[in-house]
């Protein structure tokens, strides 16, 4: 479909900080590391320090971790991408929140670095497109778990998303950086490349950046939602205001397969907007009931726009948006998880199961070699595989809809 298939990275790394006091660190922290690694990570001022290294063999991608354990505290990971084509991202899980994240990682760039406090227990660094995504990094010493009222752990757990929400935001703007850069310099293959990568940003946090008015213009104004300008379709095209942002991007690279100077024009608008999102995200705030309508709002995205094709009718890449609505959906709920947890605690272990199910299904659908890292949303698939994906989301949405209110009315 594309002259280029697989993907070209971002060129600028960016690297988002989310601090154990922030998060109240637990859980698992798995990593793709490479076998032979030291057990026990080096120290140097107090700190334990922990290399991790991309490659590619020319068939295989890997992500290596330089040590598997460290002591309880502050822990530097350095990444390196050597050579790796397939690896974007490296991410910092517990208890299935993303606790840190780097993204738009690209081969040849400088190493990066940042730092976490982690209490004792077992930990996830996630590496998706690496042969081996995950492995098990181990902390050794006394875990941090949330204490107080259900009411003061929830507090915990929306302070943690928000972070989680600000970070998604600014690489964000790294990846549309990367988009314009591409559309300016006339390389179509590169753009489209880019276009694939830069998407799912959006599509995680959608929920939660969807109401913002620019200034002087009325709610119900297409010309002055943000929304509207970043992420219309042309199910949704307002004939008063025209084609704006991502999709308008997307005709151009996708079917009309050339980069015009009005291409050129709405990508540099695009970037604008997202840069002004930037700045009203930082000032967002959160209920844990806005968690959970976000993560039940991800999933109805999913069911209205992506099974049955809508959102990228152009680039069909629509199965990267659905799992990053899947991931943001599980994202708000892994913030609420501990929580939850006292709530009830047969109904959390349910939608957990549910979100396993799910994520197990979506990686039927992985291809490191194509736009985005998943196959193409043909027709063809869509025809035989619609149905399943919507009653594996649907049995996700259904008990997940209900924790709204189970959060609100807590004590």
């Amino acid at each position: 479909m594309q002259p280029s298939r697989r993907p070209r990275r971002s060129r600028t790394a960016i690297v988002t900080i989310f601090t154990a006091a922030a998060l109240a660190v637990t859980g698992l922290l798995a990593g793709c590391s490479a076998d032979g690694a030291s057990a026990d990570a080096p120290a140097k001022s107090g700190v334990a320090r922990v290399s991790i290294t991309l490659a590619s063999d020319g068939s295989n991608d890997t992500c290596a971790l330089s040590a598997t354990s460290a002591p309880a505290g502050p822990i530097t990971f350095t990444v390196k991408n050597e050579s790796s084509t397939a690896i974007t991202e490296v991410e910092l899980l517990s208890q299935q929140r993303i606790i840190g994240e780097k993204e738009n990682l690209a081969p040849g760039l400088k190493p990066v670095s940042f730092t976490l406090t982690l209490g004792g227990g077992t930990y996830q660094v996630q590496c998706p497109g690496a042969q081996k995504e995950t492995q098990t990094f181990t902390v050794t010493g006394k875990a941090a778990t949330p204490t107080g009222s259900v009411q003061s752990i929830l507090k915990q757990g929306t302070d943690g998303y928000a972070t989680y929400v600000t970070g998604v935001v600014t690489a964000m703007v790294t990846a549309v950086g990367n988009l314009k850069a591409a559309v300016d310099s006339g390389d179509l293959a590169e753009a489209q490349n880019a276009y694939a990568l830069a998407r799912p940003f959006y599509e995680r946090i959608e929920s939660d950046v969807a109401g913002f008015t620019l200034p002087g213009h009325a709610a119900t104004d297409n010309a002055g939602n943000l929304d509207y300008l970043i992420d219309m379709r042309a199910s949704n095209l307002d004939d008063t205001v025209g084609w704006h942002g991502f999709h308008a991007v997307e005709r151009d690279l996708f079917q009309n397969k050339a980069i015009t100077p009005s291409t050129v024009a709405v990508t540099a608008e695009l970037q604008s907007n997202v840069l002004k999102l930037q700045t009203l995200a930082k000032k967002l705030t959160y209920k844990p009931e806005d968690l959970a309508n976000g993560a039940a709002g991800l999933l109805e995205e999913v069911q209205s726009s992506k099974i049955n094709g809508e959102e990228e009718q152009f680039s069909h890449i629509d199965l990267v948006d659905f799992a990053a609505n899947v991931e943001g959906a599980q994202q708000a709920f892994a913030f609420l998880k501990p929580g939850m947890t006292k709530i009830d605690p047969t109904l959390t272990a349910r939608i957990s199961k549910q979100f396993d199910a799910v994520n197990t299904m979506l990686e039927g659908y992985r291809d490191p070699s194509a736009l985005g890292g998943y196959v193409s949303y043909t027709a063809q698939l869509r025809s035989t595989d619609a149905n399943k994906l919507s009653q594996a989301v649907q049995a996700l949405q259904d008990p997940l809809s209900t924790i709204a209110e189970k959060v609100a009315t807590a004590h």
